[in-house]
């Protein structure tokens, strides 16, 4: 059994624990956030230690000391801008690397991207200011996404002669196939309303005091499902992304994984609680 104790230590991406919730604030405010090598691998080192402990992963609610297993992120960016994208240095840098160095670097942020995308847990974004490039491509690996009214979203790239390719996947993924193309070939700022529309958020608060209360509204509903079904939601969707076999045997591997939820020990103590008419365990009392 794995411990809430010990994780890892860090200086531009702050963690704090608040029960089964992880808050990640990027803590780089004098750069507006922007995503360099060490920001990088902190969030990743992060995020591989919470999806390590996530209750939904582990069938289990507590560690053995009683400490509640994660099952909410939330990612915010301290200061005006949530992220500012790649650091000017970094893509400064990368003019003078070699190919492979360069593959590295993209290598490295997609570790970043796919971690966030696939995470075991409900993932949320608080987010206000700008979200440009690499930030943008945060937006999108998430599973909701508060906004405050002033947020301008880019794809920007293509202003610096370069394209959304690393973020690619995961963009279009959110926003489908038109969208993506458009706001890659157009690289400008999107507001609140059109960031909604297109479905790049989904969600509009006034402002950054207004963020807290709707995260924790959000997620009072979250903990009422049960963490496994949680988790087991994006593996599902993740097979329907990748699927390439026929309609025939994806009705038939649905047919054996709802019968695998069902028999599981959450499914079972979901049934229970519904038919005995009282709260399952996993709901916060």
């Amino acid at each position: 059994m794995v411990s809430m104790e010990n994780p890892p230590q860090t200086e531009l991406v702050t963690m704090t624990l608040d029960g089964s919730r992880a808050n990640l604030r990027l803590n780089r405010e004098d750069k507006f956030n922007a995503l360099n090598v060490q920001l990088i691998t902190e969030l990743c080192d992060l995020l591989d230690w919470t999806a390590e402990r996530s209750a939904g992963n582990l069938d289990t609610l507590h560690d053995e000391n009683g400490a509640p297993y994660l099952r909410s992120i939330v990612l915010s960016g301290s200061g005006r801008h949530f992220c500012a994208g790649a650091d000017i240095n970094m893509m400064r840098d990368a003019g003078a690397n070699t190919p492979e160095e360069n593959r590295a670097d993209s290598k490295r942020l997609d570790r970043l991207f796919n971690s966030l995308w696939a995470h075991p847990c409900f993932t949320v974004g608080a987010i206000q200011g700008v979200a440009l490039g690499g930030g943008a491509g945060l937006v999108a690996c998430l599973d909701h996404v508060i906004g405050t009214q002033n947020i301008k979203l880019a794809l920007s790239e293509g202003k610096l002669g370069i394209l959304p390719a690393v973020i690619g996947p995961y963009v279009y993924r959110r926003l489908g196939s038109a969208c993506f193309r458009r706001l890659a070939m157009q690289a400008s700022r999107v507001g609140a309303e059109e960031a909604l529309r297109t479905g790049f958020i989904e969600q509009v608060v006034a402002d950054v005091d207004s963020l807290e209360p709707a995260v924790q509204s959000l997620l009072d509903e979250v903990l009422t499902t049960g963490p496994c079904a949680v988790t087991l939601a994006k593996q599902l969707t993740l097979n329907f992304d990748r699927w390439t076999e026929s309609d025939e045997a994806l009705r038939d591997w649905t047919l054996d994984f709802t019968s695998k939820m069902r028999g599981s020990k959450e499914g079972q103590e979901g049934l229970s609680s519904f038919l005995e008419k009282r709260s399952a365990n996993w709901k916060p009392e």
